[in-house]
Formats: C-alpha cells, structure tokens, sequence
C-alpha cells in the first residue's frame, strides 16, 4: 500500500532543535508500530522512566524540561487522583502540526515516575485542549 507523501513544509511545523525526534516520533515510530503504537507509546513511557531514579515531583517535572517534552506541572492532588498540565512552545508547535501527534508516551513516563514517587500503583491518561494548547494528564490510583 502506497501511503500519501508528506510536505517538506511540515518540518516547518517544528522547531529546528528538536524536528529529528519529532519526526521519529510521529513518522518513523507510528509506521513501526502499527496499530498498538497507543500501548506500545505507553508502555515505552513506563519503561524508560523506569531507566531514572525518581525521588519526587521535582524530578519529574525536571526530566520533562530536560527533554524538552514541556513545562509539567501538578495543578491538583487529590486523595485518588493527581492531575498535571503540560504547557510550552514546543507543545504548540506539535499540536498545531498537520502531523497526526500524541502525548502517551508521556503519559506513560507520568505513571511510572508517579508510582516510583509514591510507591502506589497508578495509570495515566492524556487529553489535549486544542483551546488551550495544553495537554492534561490524570493520573488514577489503583489502590
């Protein structure tokens, strides 16, 4: 099957210092995946977070600037929920791109850093708010 070819004006979607692993991200990796890419995203996330040490919330939303995946930060804590925003140009720029983006993998980094944080057994969903141009993450205890 013969997929539709991509504009080079849609590396202008990005910026310059981070267009090589957004490409991979939103090309190279979905191709590979196929059609689990949301889980295998997630799972990815949960793995990768669990190559760093995590002691609290400082670092999570250290790793996230560090990566350039956005400004995260915790906006409410409650007693079975946690719910963070993640805000920055960068983020603009990928919702705003004619690319197909998503935040799982973020989110799956969020789960695992929360349960290494806190000890308790957690899952992570992601929305985005176009309006906004922010990304909402929920984390669910599951304890």
């Amino acid at each position: 099957m013969e997929s539709k070819l991509i504009s080079l004006s849609t590396l202008d979607d990005f910026p310059t210092d981070t267009i090589g692993q957004d490409i991979l991200r939103y090309i190279g990796l979905p191709e590979v995946l196929g059609p689990e890419k949301d889980t295998l995203l997630y799972f990815m996330g949960k793995s990768i977070a669990r190559k760093f040490n995590f002691e609290k919330m400082e670092d999570i939303i250290y790793f996230f600037y560090k990566l350039r995946w956005g400004n995260l930060e915790l906006i409410k804590e409650k007693k079975s929920t946690l719910n963070f925003h993640l805000m920055s140009d960068d983020v603009v720029h990928r919702m705003k791109s004619s690319l197909e983006t998503d935040f799982r993998l973020e989110a799956g980094v969020i789960a695992e850093t929360i349960f290494q944080v806190t000890g308790r057994p957690c899952e992570c969903v992601e929305t985005t708010n176009e309006r906004l141009l922010r990304v909402e993450f929920t984390v669910h205890y599951l304890d």
